[in-house]
């Protein structure tokens, strides 16, 4: 990697402990580059994602999370009509200096990325599974909601199984607004994309099936 220097402060790992050497062959947080990012990501299994010359490893998902993810990957692949959809990994462009690994990625057939494009760039339509602890939580409501918002993203589903329910957001002008908080019992339904409509409850069931 380019960026990388050596430390002028050695650090020597003892039995038991994290290989430090190893760290230090990377750049400080906040100075990490895309290109070396992208390099981190091809070489680990990891969800890692990137802010502003930051990176952030995100928790592994559980079988159950991935049952959703696959759930919902099927039926939202039958209603695309030509457009492409995709599941993480796969590094996405936000905005400038940020890049996440959003559960399922949606383009619409117009936005669909050139031959030469190995990721995406923006989104249509995002959804996220929410995973049970309090990071998560707050980084799918909350932060990667202004996130989504900032890069234009017309919709975001977040998915969330401990809640059970379903929040759909479209974007007006540059905030997110509820199209519908739905619950099992009910349909979640997609403003952009007509025929994406999916049962709450058969969403959740696909977790313990």
């Amino acid at each position: 990697m380019a960026s990388i220097s050596p430390t002028s402060h050695p650090v020597s790992s003892s039995l038991g402990e994290p290989a430090w050497e190893l760290a230090l062959l990377y750049p400080p947080q906040g100075q990490w580059s895309i290109s070396e990012y992208l390099e981190i990501t091809e070489r680990t299994n990891q969800l890692v994602e990137f802010t502003s010359g930051k990176i952030e490893v995100l928790e592994m998902p559980t079988i159950e999370h991935q049952k959703i993810v696959g759930f919902l990957f099927m039926v939202l692949q039958a209603a695309a009509e030509g457009g492409l959809v995709l599941m993480a990994p796969l590094p996405t462009t936000i905005t400038q200096g940020k890049i996440r690994e959003p559960d399922i990625i949606f383009k619409l057939r117009k936005n669909l990325p050139r031959p030469e494009e190995q990721y995406f760039n923006g989104a249509d339509l995002i959804i996220e599974v929410v995973s049970p602890d309090k990071k998560s939580h707050e980084r799918d409501y909350c932060i990667k909601r202004a996130d989504y918002a900032e890069g234009g993203i017309p919709e975001y589903w977040i998915v969330d199984p401990q809640e059970k329910q379903i929040t759909v957001l479209t974007l007006k002008e540059k905030t997110y607004i509820e199209h519908g908080v739905f619950r099992e019992g009910q349909t979640a339904n997609s403003k952009l994309l007509e025929g994406f409509n999916v049962d709450v409850a058969a969403v959740f069931a696909a977790a313990k099936a």
